[in-house]
């Protein structure tokens, strides 16, 4: 919580010629948090700054900004979004607790999290569409139900 939003993922960035991958990164910061404002309370920002309606949108621009500079430096940013419909989701945690060797990726906080699901869906519109860049495009990749064995 000492430093900006973006510091924790530029830090461990991978040098020039070489692959990274980053599950989730600075985007929870415009996700998560957008679904839960009260966690900007611990970001050590003040009341002025995340009070102002402009808070997003200059988020939204810290990261496009970042993802401009990383790729004129020789850094290219591949985004991918696994999109997963409410119904597979429901499946999928189904399975995790139906079967013993799933059971650890179950947790009741994902079944809190899914009484949010419109607020993180209209979270992803908006962050898609605000910082997906020439340089930095966003792949939409939908996940297609699975048929659940019988």
């Amino acid at each position: 919580m000492n430093h900006d939003f973006l510091w924790r993922s530029t830090c461990r960035l991978p040098e020039r010629g070489r692959i990274g991958i980053f599950n989730r990164s600075y985007y929870e910061e415009v996700l998560v948090v957008r679904v839960h404002p009260e966690i900007l309370a611990s970001q050590r920002l003040s009341e002025e700054l995340r009070d102002d309606k402009s808070f997003w949108k200059e988020r939204y621009r810290s990261i496009v900004d970042l993802e401009r500079h990383l790729f004129h430096n020789s850094t290219r940013t591949i985004k991918i979004f696994l999109h997963l419909s409410k119904e597979e989701q429901r499946k999928r945690f189904l399975e995790r607790i139906d079967e013993p060797d799933k059971n650890w990726k179950f947790s009741l906080a994902d079944i809190h999290e899914r009484t949010f699901w419109k607020q993180y869906v209209a979270a992803y519109e908006e962050c898609l569409s605000a910082t997906s860049t020439h340089h930095a495009p966003w792949y939409v990749v939908p996940l297609m139900t699975r048929k659940m064995p019988d």
